[in-house]
């Protein structure tokens, strides 16, 4: 991946700086649900990262953003997606992670839609004609998977590769994909 002087967009990027060069977006800029406020060509994204962003879709938003993306990717063009991990077996990352978070309305999770694992963010991924390439995981048995990732094609923080709250052992993992434009 790793392609210089490409269009590279970050969404929803929050207070997050982490990818000099990127263009960092907001909700209010470039919404994943209506391509009138994407302000690019169709094929013209060498790669998009969103860090967190997509269990505030349901399943459904979701595929369909997902397949607006495949629209302004390039071919070999990825999504590197990083979400909650719902096979992650502490209780406690679970309720703050979960639908609706743990409390009040101000609350980051609060307007979390969907907890999803390895295998329903592949689904979602391959539906919209992605290939899939696992990054960071955790298995059925709770079993946590690392793939080493280049962080110039795009950084998350909530890593093990990057959040300090991991390095000694996985406190708060995230699954990590590239799904890469067929």
């Amino acid at each position: 991946m790793n392609v210089t002087n490409e269009i590279k967009v970050v969404i929803g990027a929050g207070l997050y700086n982490n990818n000099p060069g990127w263009i960092h977006t907001q909700e209010e800029e470039l919404d994943l649900l209506d391509e009138e406020t994407w302000d690019f060509e169709r094929g013209s994204i060498s790669a998009i990262l969103a860090e967190h962003v997509w269990e505030h879709l349901t399943f459904e938003e979701g595929l369909k953003a997902a397949k607006i993306c495949y629209q302004f990717l390039k071919p070999l063009g990825y999504i590197r997606c990083a979400v909650p991990d719902g096979y992650f077996p502490d209780r406690t990352y679970q309720e703050t992670v979960k639908v609706g978070g743990p409390g009040p309305e101000d609350h980051p999770a609060a307007s979390h839609k969907v907890v999803y694992t390895y295998n329903t963010l592949t689904v979602l991924f391959e539906a919209a004609g992605f290939n899939v390439e696992l990054l960071e995981y955790c298995d059925e048995e709770g079993v946590f998977h690392f793939k080493d990732w280049d962080e110039k094609d795009g950084v998350i923080f909530r890593s093990k590769k990057i959040d300090p709250r991991n390095h000694d052992q996985v406190k708060f993992p995230s699954v990590i994909v590239d799904a890469v434009k067929r």
